[in-house]
């Protein structure tokens, strides 16, 4: 019988790429986002509907940080994930059939700034600030939901690397216009995970029916900043670089409406449960992801 997956708001470059591959894999795909002809958040019994049966629930959903963190945004960024997260909670609640599997989208961003030891499931400590808030309140929203047939994960993601958009884009351009040097002092950490790799562990985690809660999708061998800027560089065949200082990206920010936190952040996790029963990673080195995403 043809497997069912549904993924919630997958319009962005996580979901496009799991729909192309859970469709050469002959699954039926289910897309819910607010674009048609994909089912729609405002539809309650669509929503119960598409959830009917599924063998897997993946939730995308989330408004993008690449923003000014004011007030309006601060607000459409914690009510995009909470929000989504509860309307799927309570279709699947009213499912006679509910998804043997809900993926639920969380972020290593969870973590508090770390560069004296990495960061597990185990002996992470949660940080403080606005992003930390929302991720626990997502959280929260989606283990508040006590649902005795569907398992349910919540995958802490690092940043994404793929060769089709996400964060590469950025960092390749600044290399190529000579400006990848280390960003601020070059000392955080950066944790990343290949788009490949993140597929593959949903598919472990669907294969794996005795496995539920929190788990962390992040490479294991995390690199400082310093360090992926120079293997950007080396895989592009650039070997000018200008650095950008604080003051520099606390300006650019500024400029470009984002904040940067989003590169001065160190983000240094590591994969402790995942690599505990088993998965093991496609692409453990940056370098080895670069290569494949640049060739």
């Amino acid at each position: 019988m043809r497997k069912k997956v549904v993924i919630a708001g997958g319009t962005g470059f996580i979901g496009n790429d799991f729909q192309a591959r859970f469709e050469q894999l002959d699954y039926e795909v289910v897309m819910i986002s607010r674009r048609p002809p994909h089912v729609s958040w405002d539809d309650a019994p669509g929503l119960v509907q598409s959830l009917e049966g599924a063998d897997l629930l993946i939730n995308l959903a989330g408004r993008s940080v690449n923003c000014r963190y004011n007030r309006t945004n601060r607000e459409q960024i914690l009510r995009s994930r909470t929000e989504t997260t509860e309307a799927l909670g309570r279709a699947a609640l009213r499912c006679s059939r509910p998804p043997a599997l809900w993926i639920n989208s969380s972020t290593a961003t969870i973590y508090r700034h770390a560069v004296d030891r990495p960061m597990t499931e185990t002996a992470g400590e949660i940080g403080t600030g606005f992003s930390v808030e929302v991720a626990k309140a997502w959280e929260a929203s989606f283990f508040s939901f006590q649902l005795p047939n569907t398992r349910q994960v919540a995958l802490r993601i690092a940043i994404v690397l793929g060769p089709n958009g996400g964060v590469m884009t950025p960092y390749v351009r600044l290399a190529r216009a000579g400006l990848g040097g280390a960003q601020g002092d070059g000392t955080q950490w950066f944790s990343w995970i290949h788009i490949e790799d993140l597929f593959r562990i949903v598919r472990f985690l669907e294969s794996r029916t005795d496995l539920s809660g929190v788990f962390n999708a992040s490479a294991p061998y995390p690199v400082t900043n310093r360090e992926q800027m120079r293997l950007i560089r080396e895989a592009l065949g650039r070997r000018f670089a200008l650095p950008a200082p604080r003051w520099l990206l606390e300006a650019g920010a500024l400029l470009l409406r984002t904040e940067t936190e989003l590169v001065l952040k160190s983000r240094w996790v590591l994969p402790e449960r995942l690599l505990r029963e088993g998965f093991r990673f496609r692409f453990e080195t940056l370098d080895a992801a670069l290569r494949d995403i640049l060739k």
